[in-house]
């Protein structure tokens, strides 16, 4: 077949073929058109370089090797090009989808209107750490748990359905986790192009062809998924799912779900074979993910090989920890007994590093105990061995009891036992905490206390909020420079397409010239074409030190994420501990204005609720002024509209056993769920203890709901059908 005049064309945007006769495209894409092809279609030269102006164009993906029609409003004009002889045949019109983005239409209008799912890198931006869609389905399926035998292996479920016309995910507390574990699948089956991009596939096939040992191939794999050619969010969202399905697996003693099981279901979600191709087996894709949650660090209860631990050093034993009293295990403030792991993940949530409990083994066997320790944000789970009298956590059992190989720990680094577990049992959860949180004994010596953790809480978020500044400003500079690394690769494939082009046609003029004696024609071309190859170079090396500054910055990002995710549990329980001091103080009758100067805020104004509290005229103090029982969001939302902010209600919720309040923040009605426990009512815990909501509501009155929210920054000053004050 001989060649003939063509065009090229870069693909702008991504297009799922609604067609037989179409292809698909992804941005960076080059499409070959025959230049006859347009001509048969009645357009003439120029034309060519206006393809949005053309309407459908029959040609070539260069990087699927499709041949068909392509909308020329999702590409742009790239330049002439030399192939072969394709054939064209005669097309029905057809209307032109819209130019992406020329409405200004991003996510969340696309979802409203039941749109496709878009690209990963339209979805979010760091720095999140996923899309919200994804961050929704997999908290709702963490917080439903995950043990169930038949997860992620059913179908057709009702929410699935649904989400095939419309992404928009409203309350999905409704829905059983089978539901939303398929609608999971289905999100990652409906995205445009796949988690692991194709431009990696080849990376990914050498190293598990060449790395057989598991951990070494596990970090080769995460390395080659850290190369420019995979964005950002498709990064960040392969580790989220990871993580996701690390708990997942942990499970697998109740879900059977282990990582081999795991990589059948999501492999091939996650890691897409691009049609039939004979170097790729459908096994590709499951070993893949598999391999990626073969870790170690996913099976706590089976850690490396340990080195046995030192000598227990001269120090003052478990008896004398306790006020010189024996200590027995049952009394220990850090052994909870039998209790479940769910309980123990909701215990050691949000808590720093060293934070630990002791609870009696799964396995229920007699002198066997868990050790559960947080460490690096996750929870690590250690065996207790016992065997004739002596316990530890490898072999030689040296501790005469729990509490002594406890209290050993306490002082020494469990870097002894595991070198990845370098630190102190530093922080018990106390089965007696509620009792002991607050240890002074004085009003003022808990203000004071509770100016010291203030102080600690603000120190830290300021560290905090410098870090996120920091770690947005570098997200925005790595991402910009991997789009600089991708505009040099195709300038290089450019400018080498010219070097081709010129060497073959100089070579016939290079002759031509010399068997004319013409020696300086023939050194201006072989000059020009030194330039064009030393251009190359240049090129060359501007794109390897952009993407050795890539690296390093890389790297530094990821320090800074760390930095972050370290400072979060410190930052929760200073909030936690800040705030447990506030409620004590309230329950005291400690004065706002009072907590104000510990906290360090002004009191410009005094507090005209102070003088109201001693009065009975308060409308609060009248239930039918503000509960209005068993209505809907909607009907809340229609007696709140138009009302002034602080306006408030209180309602029968949808969840069982709660109420919920309705007020209006801002000019919009907002909702929260009032919760009531063994302790009393309240948004959350530690505040669940008010005996009645109209004790609830007479705090609340005076004190902000931004405490227990953000968003929230009012009282509930107005009840919604009390009487307005006379003017």
């Amino acid at each position: 077949m001989g060649s003939t005049d063509g065009f090229q064309y870069r693909a702008l945007y991504p297009y799922r073929k609604e067609r037989e006769e179409d292809i698909d495209l992804l941005p960076g894409d080059i499409l070959v058109v025959s230049k006859g092809a347009l001509q048969a279609l009645g357009f003439k030269d120029g034309d060519e370089q206006t393809p949005n102006q053309i309407g459908w164009i029959l040609g070539v993906n260069e990087r699927t090797k499709q041949k068909g029609d392509f909308p020329g409003t999702y590409v742009e004009y790239v330049g002439p090009v030399k192939i072969s002889v394709p054939s064209h045949r005669p097309r029905v019109q057809r209307p032109l989808p819209a130019t992406p983005g020329a409405s200004g239409c991003r996510l969340p209008e696309a979802l409203e209107q039941g749109s496709p799912l878009l690209e990963l890198q339209e979805q979010f931006s760091p720095p999140e750490l996923a899309p919200p869609l994804l961050v929704k389905l997999v908290e709702a399926i963490e917080k439903k748990g995950v043990d169930s035998e038949m997860l992620y292996r059913t179908s057709g479920s009702e929410l699935r359905q649904a989400l095939r016309t419309d992404w928009t995910l409203g309350d999905l507390e409704p829905f059983d986790v089978h539901s939303l574990c398929e609608a999971l699948r289905g999100y990652l089956q409906d995205l445009p192009s796949p988690v692991v991009p194709v431009a990696v596939h080849g990376d990914i096939l050498r190293i598990l062809q060449e790395i057989p040992q598991p951990e070494n191939c596990r970090k080769q794999l995460l390395l080659a998924l850290e190369s420019p050619a995979v964005p950002l969010q498709n990064t960040l969202t392969l580790q989220f799912l990871l993580r996701h399905l690390g708990k997942v697996s942990q499970q697998a003693e109740s879900n059977s779900l282990h990582p081999r099981a795991l990589g059948e279901i999501f492999g091939p979600l996650l890691l897409r074979l691009p049609g039939a191709s004979p170097e790729l087996s459908p096994d590709f894709s499951v070993l893949f993910l598999e391999m990626l949650l073969q870790t170690k660090e996913l099976e706590p209860e089976q850690l490396p090989p340990a080195l046995p631990p030192k000598p227990p050093k001269p120090k003052p034993s478990a008896a004398s920890l306790a006020n010189g009293n024996s200590v027995s295990l049952q009394d220990a403030e850090w052994y909870w007994g039998d209790i479940s792991r769910e309980e123990v993940n909701e215990k050691l949530r949000d808590t720093p590093d060293g934070t630990f409990l002791v609870r009696d083994a799964s396995s229920k066997i007699q002198g066997e105990y868990t050790l559960t320790l947080r460490k690096g944000g996750n929870n690590k789970l250690i065996k207790i061995f016992h065997r004739e009298g002596k316990y530890g956590f490898s072999e030689p059992l040296t501790f005469g009891s729990v509490v002594e190989l406890i209290t050993h720990y306490r002082h020494e680094s469990l870097a002894q036992y595991n070198a990845k577990l370098d630190t102190r049992l530093l922080y018990p959860i106390s089965k007696y905490q509620q009792d002991q949180v607050v240890k002074e004994d004085s009003v003022e010596a808990v203000g004071e206390q509770l100016k010291v953790y203030h102080q600690q809480y603000q120190d830290k978020s300021w560290e905090y909020d410098l870090l996120y500044e920091e770690y947005t400003r570098t997200s925005q500079e790595l991402q910009m420079k991997r789009t600089a690394i991708e505009a040099f690769n195709e300038t290089i494939k450019i400018f080498e397409e010219q070097c081709q082009t010129q060497e073959k046609c100089s070579k016939e003029y290079i002759e031509r010239f010399r068997r004319e004696g013409n020696e300086k024609e023939v050194q201006r071309i072989l000059m020009n074409s030194e330039k064009l190859k030393s251009r190359i170079t240049e090129i060359h090396d501007s794109k390897m030190k952009l993407e050795q500054d890539l690296k390093k910055q890389a790297s530094e990002n990821r320090e800074i994420d760390k930095r972050m995710n370290s400072l979060k549990p410190d930052l929760m329980q200073l909030r936690k501990l800040r705030d447990q001091y506030l409620v004590w103080l309230t329950q005291k009758g400690a004065r706002q204005k009072k907590i104000n100067e510990w906290l360090g805020i002004k009191n410009e104004t005094e507090d005209q609720y102070s003088m109201m509290d001693d009065e009975e005229e308060l409308p609060h103090h009248e239930e039918r002024t503000w509960y209005v029982g068993k209505i809907n969001r909607l009907q809340a939302e229609e007696m709140l509209c138009g009302k002034r902010d602080g306006t408030f209600l209180i309602r029968e919720s949808s969840q069982k056993g709660c109420y919920a309040c309705s007020v209006v923040v801002d000019g919009d009605t907002k909702h929260c769920v009032i919760y009531k426990t063994a302790t009393g009512y309240g948004f959350a815990e530690p505040y669940n203890l008010y005996a009645s909501l109209k004790d609830l509501v007479l705090h609340y009155k005076h004190t902000s709901l931004v405490q227990h929210n953000d968003s929230l920054n009012v009282t509930l000053a107005h009840p919604v059908l009390s009487q307005p004050p006379a003017r």
